[in-house]
């Protein structure tokens, strides 16, 4: 497989959108992992915004199904878990694109300290603390309510000042 060959089967995986938030693609939210060659054969890592995400294998189906449709055939798609996926590798496109969706897109992850930041990063889905701005109008001034969205990555809010609902989705 050449490099050319691999730059393209980057560009087939790198535009599959997620099936839960399909403004954006899985490069956008940073679990395309890396996209190489093994033996002669395409092999695709990608990593799950959480390990329970039911979307995984949905994803995986598209990219096989995408890359094979590009030529490519036979492809491994590996899930990786560590490093775990955060959301501050959400790109600077991506969250743009869930803003231009109504999405507030999520705040920057706090840092961990301490033996915590050794091991695993504490992951709770839960509510932000904070004003989580508007993704229409950009106020702070916004209200949960609802913990839980259509994923237990989102949770719901409505603006105070255009009265507007909207998602978050929330940090990890």
């Amino acid at each position: 497989m050449t490099a050319a060959d691999l730059a393209a089967a980057r560009e087939i995986a790198a535009a599959v959108p997620d099936p839960e938030l399909p403004m954006v693609t899985v490069a956008d939210l940073g679990i395309l992992r890396d996209v190489a060659a093994e033996d002669g054969r395409l092999v695709v890592t990608i990593t799950p915004t959480y390990s329970g995400c039911p979307a995984l294998r949905e994803i995986a189906h598209d990219l096989q199904d995408r890359l094979s449709r590009g030529g490519f055939a036979g492809v491994t798609v590996r899930t990786a878990l560590a490093p775990a996926w955060s959301s501050d590798w959400i790109t600077a496109e991506g969250r743009r694109k869930l803003r231009a969706a109504g999405i507030a897109p999520p705040a920057a992850v706090p840092a961990h300290s301490g033996p915590a930041h050794q091991g695993p990063v504490p992951l709770t889905l839960t509510a932000r603390r904070g004003p989580v701005p508007c993704p229409r109008c950009g106020s702070r001034d916004t209200t949960q309510t609802a913990a839980f969205g259509a994923t237990a990555c989102k949770a719901l809010f409505r603006c105070e000042a255009c009265r507007e609902p909207f998602e978050y989705m929330k940090e990890i």
